[in-house]
């Protein structure tokens, strides 16, 4: 028996034993999101020591909820999948998020910026169907924050996906955008939008035209923006 204990037989307290430790919901956020990569799943959880990621990782291996298998595309990698048994957690994760969405208060929720995390997230769901059919490099950039992560640039190509990048690349930028962390990460919650944003100069946007305008189109956007919130 694990040290803090339940001791009780409910299936509650005995999944509860292994889910309710610290970080391991997160964790499992980023999983079935699809981050199978030791560096992958650190840049979703970069608050998370690398040594706890490990443990966890460790602890949902011994649970039966993942794997560690070879990675079939870089030799000498390893890659952690969900098992079946993880894959049925995702409806329950799924609805910490929707749960959260509806019943935290956004002021709440924004007090915990995170420009990492929000420029990692706005990769991962980035809608490509309204961008060119060309490469396309937008850079954002955080006024108010230090120089070190002030800047970040998101690369969308046709054939080799996403790729988000916090040192310039090197490539022609084809949109800028500036605004404060606070205004991105609420419009990345479904909390604000891009028009009301650049209508009160919180943002502003510089370049590709067709672009800008389609931007909340194109913006990868929580996966929980729809989620209305609810009084309490």
């Amino acid at each position: 028996m694990t040290i803090g204990s339940y001791r009780q037989f409910c299936p509650v307290a005995m999944a509860a034993e292994i889910l309710c430790t610290r970080w391991t919901v997160v964790l499992l956020r980023e999983l079935i999101a699809g981050s199978t990569r030791f560096n992958e799943l650190r840049r979703g959880v970069p608050r998370m020591s690398p040594a706890l990621l490990s443990q966890r990782l460790k602890d949902l291996e011994t649970a039966g909820i993942v794997v560690r298998i070879a990675s079939p595309s870089e030799r000498g990698a390893s890659e952690y999948q969900l098992t079946p048994a993880g894959r049925e957690l995702g409806p329950i994760v799924e609805a910490f998020g929707i749960w959260g969405q509806r019943r935290i208060e956004a002021d709440l929720s924004l007090q915990h910026l995170d420009a990492q995390l929000l420029m990692w997230d706005m990769r991962r769901n980035l809608n490509t169907t309204p961008m060119p059919a060309h490469r396309s490099v937008v850079q954002f950039a955080y006024p108010e924050l230090p120089a070190a992560q002030r800047l970040w640039w998101l690369i969308v190509d046709p054939n080799e996906g996403v790729d988000l990048c916090s040192i310039d690349p090197g490539f022609d930028v084809d949109l800028y955008v500036s605004v404060d962390l606070r205004t991105m990460t609420a419009i990345w919650m479904g909390l604000d939008t891009v028009r009301a944003a650049m209508a009160k100069r919180r943002m502003i946007l510089t370049g590709d035209r067709k672009l800008a305008g389609a931007m909340q189109s194109w913006l990868g956007l929580s996966p929980f923006a729809k989620e209305q919130k609810l009084a309490s």
